[in-house]
Formats: C-alpha cells, structure tokens, sequence
C-alpha cells in the first residue's frame, strides 16, 4: 500500500491573534495539495488558557473550504458527544463532503477537560466499554435498514433512524494502543493509530493488535497502520532541537534534519504504516516547506 499523508491542524490561534489560525492554513494547505492527502483536527477543550478550537466544529468548517483533501478527527473523545448523535453528525458530513471522511474514535483520556467541562471520568475499563458501544452504535445505524435499536452496557438506542446512511460508510479510525483497546480495533476498525510512539513501542502494539486479529479469524492486513505526532525540521539538529522547545525530539516526534526524519520514519514503513498524520512545527516556515516536499516526502513517494 501506498505510503500517504495528512496534515494535523493546530489546536487553535496563537494567543492574541485569532485570525493567524485561518491566515496559517491558507498559506500552507494550498501548497500541500498534491502532497497531502487529508486535514485532521484533535479533540480537546483546552491546553491550559492556549486558544483551543472545538473539533467537530472547525473540522467541519475545513471540510468545505478545503474541498481537495479528506478530513477527520484524531481522535474524537468517546465521552463527549452522544454517540448515536455523533453517527448522525458523521453522516451528514459524509453526505455533504462528498464523502471524504475518515471517523477517528477513541476512549477518551484528558481528564482536567472531563471535570471542567462537566462529564463523568469513569475508570479507563468503563470509557473502553463505552467505545465498544459506542463502535457498535456507528455501525448499526450507518449500515442497518430502517428503525435501529441496541442495548449496550452504557449506552442504547432505540428505534432510531439514521437518514440518509453514509454513503460510502467511512473508515473506522480506533486510536489507542492499550490491550483492551486494540481488542476493539481488532473487531471494529479500518484503521489503528497511536499518537507519539517510538517505533520500538509502535511494533510492539502493532503485534498486540495482530494478535487480536488471529484471536478472531480476522486478516491484519485489512487494518491499515497509522501514526499520528509532530513533525520537527531542520536544516541542522541545532535547529530542529530548538524547534521542538525541548518538548518535541527524536523520543516522542520525527526530529532533525530531513535524513534524520527519514531514518526515523523508514522502519515504520518497513512495518507496514501507510499513513502519517503530521503536525509540522513551523508552518508556515517557507524553509520547513521546502524541506518537506523537496527532502522529506519524495522519499516515500
């Protein structure tokens, strides 16, 4: 499969320059058509008192001013959203997209926005219940004809229309790199991803995951491979480490001069990862451009 790429947007403005987040993109996305293949935004409320834009809401908002590229979440919070409202949310996107979703899903785990915000944070075994029903909910009423019910340990449905179905269903995207959560990736996704994960520690959730899938009869290679995390260029390691502000390094990220990201990039590929989602630090840095589509990409064309 074809290695491809999608951009992780950032969470919000710098603060005090609200119109920087929109300026940023319409310099950057253009440039990346061709290039990149999708627009992601994560899931959170806030990064302390950093501007933080809403998902659902801004994913839609690029969705329509970005026709060319797929969009989706990495990942949607299980808990925030009711998950048959959630479905029907994903369909209408779906519908109005033209089909260019990919349905990123996860148990949620940023528990300082759960109390904040007003939401339960029940112990991680429940919120993996709760995306198992919620999993089940997705697909019953994007796939099932007419009236939907289902009784889940957490959350129901009952007699619910889901109109118009998605059309095509959109890939199921199950983030997490637990056990019990690549059980569910295993039974549910079309794709797995884990955010920030050296390649040592991807392998050895890539196998759990493998695993499940003999468990159950099922081909691992009919889940395709994801890797979500920041992206830190440079034409020297000086410069990439001050990039990175020292939160950002070869630890945690793709950090360094383009032969040392593609050193660090090559062994995923070689496990069978076919999509990186990137959040490229320094966009929109006309020198980190250059450097990811003359030095970076063409590598893994």
């Amino acid at each position: 499969m074809a290695v491809e790429f999608g951009l992780s947007l950032p969470a919000g403005p710098p603060k005090g320059q609200i119109d920087r987040w929109l300026a940023d993109l319409d310099a950057v996305v253009p440039v990346l058509a061709g290039h990149f293949k999708s627009l992601w935004m994560t899931d959170h409320f806030f990064w302390e008192d950093a501007p933080t834009y809403e998902c659902w809401t801004a994913l839609t908002y690029v969705a329509a001013r970005y026709p060319q590229f797929d969009i989706g979440p990495i990942v949607l919070g299980q808990s925030y959203r009711n998950p048959a409202l959630t479905a029907k949310m994903a369909a209408t996107l779906q519908a109005l997209s033209g089909g260019r979703l990919i349905m990123g899903i996860g148990a949620g785990w940023k528990e300082d926005e759960y109390h904040a915000y007003g939401y339960p944070y029940p112990r991680a075994g429940i919120r993996i219940e709760q995306l198992r029903d919620t999993l089940e909910i997705f697909k019953r009423l994007w796939t099932t004809p007419g009236r939907v019910s289902y009784e889940g340990q957490h959350y129901s449905i009952k007699n619910a229309y889901c109109e118009p179905k998605p059309d095509p269903v959109p890939p199921l995207l199950v983030g997490g790199g637990g056990n019990k959560t690549t059980r569910l990736a295993a039974e549910y996704a079309d794709w797995w991803n884990i955010p920030d994960t050296p390649f040592d520690l991807y392998r050895e959730r890539a196998a759990v995951l493998h695993g499940h899938c003999a468990d159950i009869g099922r081909d691992p290679a009919s889940i395709r491979l994801s890797w979500f995390g920041r992206l830190v260029l440079g034409r020297t390691e000086a410069d990439a480490q001050a990039l990175g502000g020292g939160q950002w390094t070869s630890a945690n990220a793709f950090a360094g001069t383009p032969d040392q990201v593609i050193a660090q990039m090559t062994p995923f590929v070689d496990l069978g990862v076919s999509y990186f989602m990137l959040e490229v630090l320094g966009l929109p840095d006309a020198g980190v451009i250059d450097m990811l589509l003359n030095d970076v990409l063409p590598r893994f064309g």
